[in-house]
């Protein structure tokens, strides 16, 4: 599946479809609805995912899924990782602008 300019989410039961299959670079937000960064971080990262075509943003709720922020040592939000081919490949922790997440994505 290919990205389409919408923000995904994922949980402990669809992680490994959503995320660890993509071919593609995916930019996992792990986040929480009572975060405040977390949710500043939401509009840039429905920006850049308007913007980018081939880049799949999906968002992990850590209170939701506790075993995949445990998995990935989540242990500040907001936390973006990077994955390519199932593998983490880049990580940010906190707020982040649109730049950012470009150089993070390396795009």
């Amino acid at each position: 599946m290919s990205a389409n300019g919408k923000i995904q989410y994922a949980n402990e039961t669809t992680f490994a479809c959503v995320v660890l299959e993509e071919k593609g670079p995916v930019l996992v937000d792990f986040y929480a609805d009572w975060c405040g960064p977390c949710r500043r971080l939401t509009p840039v990262l429905e920006q850049l995912s308007a913007e980018l075509d081939g880049v799949r943003i999906v968002k992990v709720d850590v209170d939701q899924s506790p075993g995949l922020a445990a998995r990935y040592n989540i242990s500040s939000i907001p936390a973006l990782k990077v994955f390519r081919d199932g593998a983490v490949t880049d990580q940010l922790v906190g707020l982040a602008n649109k730049q950012q997440l470009r150089n993070l994505l390396k795009l």
